[in-house]
């Protein structure tokens, strides 16, 4: 019998709408499954069980009151710990920000909150969102869970983990080389990562960098799409936002129920790797098996992508460009208290000139006009979401794929940075299983600025997904991960490398 906890969030809603599921009920059943996997897997690490607790009690008199009700109402609601929740911690994953307590909501926590959701608890990142594994020395390792001894990716492997078991029913995230977008291939969930602006963001201290971008995480399509509309606001902080929604916030209903796609009509491009990341040969293998079994219901499947030359130079310049301008301080002052991957990446940074940046900015441009150009003679890409299978945690970074050596700590991470660098809109959505039995997830890269229909053609594959066991969305074993030992007695559970 499905417990509140497992349900979408569009059928939770709607039925505390009609009084059929008590938004305490639905609370309780939340915190009780966080109270029973969490342990196993240490995605949530800080809890407001009583804060939720009251205005889960709030949000029921609401309902009996017959009070006009947001979209979100009654919602639980897990947030990155990237992101100020206030009153509660953001530690960045990051020691020494281990008491830093939020004063106030980041905008997209507000709107969310505005729209009904409780917040019940924080999930864990690697330190400061570097790096494509969900560890850190604050918290510790965050495990799968279809396996805690494997990665759960990230950077919102917290998020993906919660979503995954049934913890909540939604949960912020955030994408610059695929941190949305692998945890939720890694972990059989939704990932999507929004066109620059379209989800405002505040707290950005280089604003107009657009690689890194805020978006939403849910189980399906649909419950991404609901928690969408309720982030869309213009927001004159953000520069990109105060562009993009000059005219005014945009129709949030045409991001909420996007209009159905006939997927017969739609040109598509596939590629297993866009012509340079390092992917496995049996994910590529795997993402043949999958795209066969729906293929045809498109008009033409071409295997083929953008071109994506110096796609490596750019990300692995303007990531070092980002890291730099917001944790030299860090490095510099406290050394021993940050972990490798901070470190290497203002190391690079100061190793690059401005001449080295101007390239990769020309370079940038030129790759961002061949996408565009690629995208009048294709709809959608649709490519695996990550270049290998989920490894074991232990392992900070994959050193090595199909025994070539990877180029940096996350070169692993090319099929997902190859779409953050020309700054187009993609959802990763769960695709089966791959040959190990671990979740396996496809990505699918719509136009720029073709959010809503982005998200309209991956709700259509979802269903074609769905209907097929061997690629429907895998679900975790509650029963058996709540039998599993704690993270905390693991090995290694909270060393840097």
């Amino acid at each position: 019998m499905t417990e509140p906890c497992d349900l979408p969030a569009v059928t939770a809603r709607a039925l505390i709408g009609e009084r059929k599921l008590s938004p305490v009920e639905l609370m309780d059943s939340c915190i009780g499954r966080i109270e029973k996997v969490d342990p196993a897997v240490n995605a949530i690490i800080a809890r407001a069980f009583d804060t939720a607790r009251v205005a889960a009690r709030e949000s029921e008199a609401a309902v009996m009151r017959g009070d006009e009700l947001g979209p979100l109402h009654g919602l639980a609601l897990g947030v990155k710990d990237l992101i100020d929740a206030k009153g509660l911690p953001t530690s960045f994953g990051s020691v020494l920000f281990a008491d830093n307590i939020a004063a106030a909501d980041e905008a997209i926590v507000a709107m969310l909150k505005r729209a009904g959701a409780i917040v019940v608890g924080k999930t864990n990142v690697p330190e400061w969102g570097a790096g494509g594994n969900t560890r850190n020395a604050l918290h510790g390792a965050t495990g799968n869970p279809f396996d805690p001894e494997r990665s759960a990716a990230g950077s919102s492997g917290g998020s993906a983990v919660a979503l995954a078991a049934g913890m909540v029913p939604l949960a912020t995230g955030s994408d610059t080389g695929g941190s949305v977008r692998n945890p939720a291939a890694f972990c059989g969930v939704v990932g999507f990562r929004p066109s620059p602006g379209l989800i405002a963001s505040n707290s950005r201290n280089m604003a107009w960098l657009q690689i890194s971008q805020l978006g939403p995480m849910a189980r399906n399509v649909s419950d991404a799409c609901l928690m969408l509309s309720c982030m869309l606001d213009r927001d004159a902080r953000d520069p990109l936002s105060a562009i993009l929604h000059a005219g005014g916030t945009p129709v949030t209903t045409a991001y909420r129920n996007p209009p159905p796609v006939d997927l017969a009509t739609l040109r598509i491009a596939a590629t297993t790797d866009f012509g340079f990341a390092p992917t496995e040969r049996a994910i590529a293998e795997t993402f043949r098996k999958k795209i066969a079994t729906f293929g045809s219901t498109f008009r033409s499947l071409e295997w083929t992508h953008p071109d994506c030359s110096h796609a490596d130079e750019v990300f692995r310049v303007l990531r070092a460009v980002a890291f730099l301008g917001r944790h030299r301080d860090l490095v510099e002052k406290h050394p021993d208290k940050v972990g490798p991957n901070i470190r290497d990446n203002v190391a690079e940074g100061l190793g690059y000139s401005a001449l080295d940046v101007a390239r990769a900015l020309s370079l940038q441009t030129t790759l961002y006009r061949n996408w565009q150009q690629f995208f009048g003679q294709h709809d959608f890409v649709i490519a695996p979401a990550v270049t290998i299978s989920p490894r074991p945690w232990s392992e900070l970074y994959p050193a090595m794929i199909d025994g070539v050596a990877t180029k940096t700590y996350f070169h692993w991470l090319a099929m997902a940075y190859a779409v953050t660098n020309a700054g187009h809109p993609a959802v990763a959505i769960p695709a089966g299983r791959d040959g190990a039995g671990l979740p396996f997830g496809i990505q699918i890269v719509g136009p720029r600025g073709g959010d809503a229909a982005t998200l309209a053609v991956a709700r259509e594959i979802e269903a074609l997904l769905g209907a097929n066991p061997e690629t429907a969305r895998p679900i975790p074993d509650i029963a058996w991960l709540g039998r599993q030992p704690p993270m905390a007695s693991r090995p290694g559970f909270r060393a840097f490398d």
